[in-house]
């Protein structure tokens, strides 16, 4: 019965917040284009201001801004008023963040930011509240009701101010012409980073650590090699010393299961021809899309050298998702 209740609770919380962001959108406006216009500078930080739980979504604004191209750091209010104001710099716009409207911290703050020529984004629970009349433009961040049982918890009013934060981290996005790429560098230990950012060589398992094999090698020495550089494929090789095949150990089950003697059985018998390569040059995230482009995903590629017929070493799907 408990659980029940439990997920009665868990969807109405949910369903309210929705309906309280599609209520937000609703009520955009032209304040929001000009909150954008004040918030997108050149050379310029966006200082983000709030306490309690506006200070911990500030935080969060603040990262999210910085992560996409517009720099940005949280003020305390608090700690403003002593000594922390020296991160804000003469022209610097401010988002001021509060339900109520009428934070005392950020009504002591306002006068002083704008003596230092600094315009101010707010967003409030409240439009018409004592801080609207002290900022530059408004953005309505107000509900009809809590999402919580009691109807009193900062649980929708903290959706929808969040929500108007990535909306205003998107349009900056935009305005800014942000890519792909630049999200990359602002994010290299990330798997996208990773991707745009580090080349197939970076992270390729190198040649004298790549089980290599020749046309005529036998099964047998195919295992062995495998086995000493056990990297799931062995590069076959022919007397010029350029790639003809690939061998995994797929194919050595099929090997099995196909012939009754092995004896006879060369490399060139049971490798792939032709394989999928990559060049050491090209970007994880293309190398990755070569592994997952063809009907069945690929875990392994051979790396071609500066003449596109030796071997360099191989790249393994595991080498691109854990580099």
């Amino acid at each position: 019965m408990e659980k029940n209740k439990d997920l009665e609770i868990a969807t109405a919380v949910l369903k309210e917040e929705a309906n309280s962001i599609l209520k937000a959108s609703n009520r955009l406006s032209i304040s929001f284009i000009d909150a954008i216009n004040i918030l997108l500078t050149k050379n310029k930080k966006i200082i983000v201001s709030g306490i309690g739980k506006s200070g911990h979504l500030g935080k969060k604004i603040s990262a999210t801004l910085c992560s996409t191209g517009s720099p940005s750091s949280f003020l305390h209010p608090s700690e403003a008023l002593h000594g922390d104001l020296g991160i804000h710099q003469p022209g610097d716009p401010v988002i001021f963040l509060s339900n109520s409207g009428s934070t005392p911290e950020l009504l002591a703050l306002a006068p002083i930011l704008k003596s230092r020529k600094a315009k101010i984004v707010g967003i409030f629970g409240r439009s018409n509240s004592v801080l609207s009349e002290l900022v530059d433009t408004t953005l309505d961040a107000s509900v009809s009701i809590e999402a919580d049982p009691l109807g009193i918890v900062p649980t929708a009013s903290f959706a929808v101010a969040s929500a108007i934060g990535d909306a205003i981290a998107s349009s900056l996005m935009n305005r800014r012409g942000f890519t792909e790429k630049d999200y990359a560098i602002t994010h290299p230990a990330g798997q996208l980073g990773r991707n745009l950012v580090l080349r197939v060589k970076d992270v390729m398992q190198k040649k004298e650590k790549t089980a290599i094999v020749y046309e005529d090698t036998s099964v047998k020495e195919v295992v062995i090699e495998m086995t000493l550089y056990p990297l799931g494929a062995a590069c076959v090789l022919n007397k010029n010393e350029e790639l003809v095949g690939l061998i995994t150990d797929g194919d050595l089950r099929r090997t099995l299961y196909k012939f009754d003697g092995l004896n006879d059985v060369k490399a060139k018998d049971i490798m792939t021809l032709n394989p999928v390569v990559i060049e050491p040059n090209i970007s994880l995230g293309i190398a990755l899309e070569k592994m997952e482009e063809g009907k069945s995903a690929i875990s392994v590629l051979p790396v071609l050298d500066c003449t596109q017929k030796g071997i360099s070493g191989m790249i393994r799907i595991h080498d691109i998702l854990n580099s």
